[in-house]
C-alpha cells in the first residue's frame, strides 16, 4: 500500500510528538522538522502529500517557508496547511497569500484535525487540468460536452460561468486568487472590471444552489466539499 506522507514543521516538540502519534495511528508516514530551513530540505527529499506548518518558528517563519515551498516545482501538488496559535485575521490572510490550502488554529481538538487531514488527503475530486469529467457529490461537470448537472438536473451555463466553475472544481482545496481566475478564465483578450468575478460567482450560487464556493476576502475563492 502506498501510504500518504505528511511532513510536520513546528519548533514545539510536544506538538510534533502529539501530532505524530495521532497521525501514525491513522496509517500515515510521518516526518518532522523543527524549523523552516530543515522543513524545506526534508520536503525536497520526501515530496510529502501534505505539510502541516507552524507560523512562528526560529530561523525562518512559516509564511516565508510556505512561500519558498511553493516555488519548488516538485511540491506544486503538495497540500500545505498552517497549524498556528495565531488566530488573527491578518495572520490567516498572510497564510493564504503565501500559498496555503488551509489555516487551522492550534486550539482545534486532535480528532477534528485528524478528520480534516483525512478529508484533504482522500478527496477524489482533485483532478488534473486535462480531466474531462469532475464529480463532486451530486454535482457533475462534463468538460467535453459542456454540461453541468446536479441531482440529475441539467444546467446550461454561459461559457465564462462554466469555465469558472470548472476551474474551481478542478482542485477543490486550492485557493484561486483573483488574478489567477482572471488570467485563466478571461485571459488577456478582454479587460474586465473588479466586480466581474463576484458577479459570476453569485450567479453560480443562485443557479446551482451551491453554498460551497467559499470567499476568502481580499484573496480569492475556493470550492470546498
Amino acid at each position: 500500500m502506498n501510504q500518504k506522507k505528511i511532513l510536520l514543521i513546528d519548533d514545539e516538540l510536544d506538538i510534533l510528538e502529539i501530532l505524530s502519534y495521532n497521525l501514525e495511528k491513522e496509517g500515515y508516514d510521518i516526518y518532522t522538522a523543527t524549523n523552516g530551513n530543515e522543513g524545506i530540505d526534508k520536503a525536497k527529499e520526501i515530496i510529502p502529500d501534505l505539510i502541516l506548518l507552524d507560523v512562528m518558528m526560529p530561523e525562518k517563519d512559516g509564511i516565508e517557508t510556505c512561500q519558498e515551498l511553493r516555488k519548488i516545482k516538485e511540491l506544486q501538488k503538495t497540500l500545505i496547511v498552517f497549524l498556528s496559535a495565531r488566530s488573527e485575521e491578518f495572520s490567516q490572510l498572510a497564510g493564504f497569500q503565501a500559498g496555503a490550502n488551509d489555516y487551522v488554529v492550534k486550539l482545534i481538538k486532535p480528532k477534528i484535525l485528524i478528520s480534516k487531514v483525512n478529508a484533504l488527503l482522500q478527496l477524489t475530486s482533485q483532478v488534473s487540468d486535462n480531466a474531462k469529467l469532475i464529480e463532486i457529490g451530486d454535482l457533475v461537470i462534463d468538460k467535453d460536452n459542456f454540461r453541468v448537472s446536479k441531482n440529475g438536473q441539467q444546467f446550461l451555463l454561459p461559457k465564462k460561468e462554466f469555465d469558472l466553475l470548472y476551474l474551481l472544481a478542478s482542485n477543490t482545496e486550492k485557493v484561486f486568487k483573483r488574478e489567477e481566475i482572471l488570467e485563466k478564465v478571461w485571459g488577456n483578450d478582454v479587460i474586465v472590471g473588479e466586480r466581474t468575478i463576484d458577479v459570476h460567482i453569485r450567479r453560480l450560487r443562485e443557479k446551482l444552489g451551491i453554498n460551497t464556493i467559499q470567499t476568502l476576502k481580499g484573496i480569492g475563492y475556493k470550492l470546498i466539499v
